[in-house]
């Protein structure tokens, strides 16, 4: 019976060192899990914000094809004639897209032709500057005259989607930038119309 008692203790006590070790088992594993799962969701977000930004460039790259395919349809078309509002009544001052009341009326009369003529008909709108400033801001303002006339036109009647704009900046002069009425006669707006 003596040697039951021993065996009996030695049994009690490595079944307790076997629960005990069971727990910190698991707590480790919780801890691990725990862990992962910090992870999982910080991944997740950083998902999250690349699919947002995703979603964004999809819709860019859809404004920018829809922009493309416009101006593909313009040039198909053939040239029927033009418009160029610079002469001395509707010049742009300076670093400015204002329309002056010169250039609205103008503006005025040209879409009521259209609307006369031939309501399916593509406007080109070319926004053009003087040499003066730097690329990137002549570029901004060319497209800002030409979308000036182009949210104008559409406020007359002529559909957005028979219109696109582009900015020619400072790089199609027409005069010599060198005087002040060159200068002037490069701030313009082109409207080119096809068929």
């Amino acid at each position: 019976m003596h040697t039951l008692k021993p065996i009996i203790i030695a049994t009690a006590i490595a079944a307790s060192a076997l629960s005990l070790g069971g727990c910190a088992t698991k707590d480790f594993v919780r801890e691990q899990v725990a862990a992962e799962d910090t992870k999982v969701q910080a991944t997740q977000s950083r998902v999250d914000q690349h699919e947002s930004r995703l979603a964004q460039l999809d819709q860019s790259t859809k404004d920018a094809l829809d922009r493309a395919t416009a101006a593909g349809k313009l040039a198909e078309g053939k040239f029927l004639y033009s418009m160029v509002l610079s002469d001395d009544s509707v010049k742009f001052k300076n670093a400015s897209a204002k329309l002056s009341p010169e250039a609205e009326q103008r503006l005025t009369d040209f879409a009521d032709k259209l609307k006369n003529d031939n309501r399916n008909v593509y406007l080109e709108i070319q926004g053009h500057t003087d040499s003066r400033g730097a690329n990137a801001t002549n570029s901004r303002l060319g497209e800002e005259r030409a979308e000036a006339v182009r949210l104008f036109m559409n406020q007359h009647g002529v559909p957005l989607n028979r219109m696109s704009t582009i900015s020619y900046g400072k790089q199609d002069p027409v005069a010599d930038n060198k005087t002040r009425t060159g200068r002037a006669q490069n701030r313009r707006v082109v409207l080119i119309v096809m068929s």
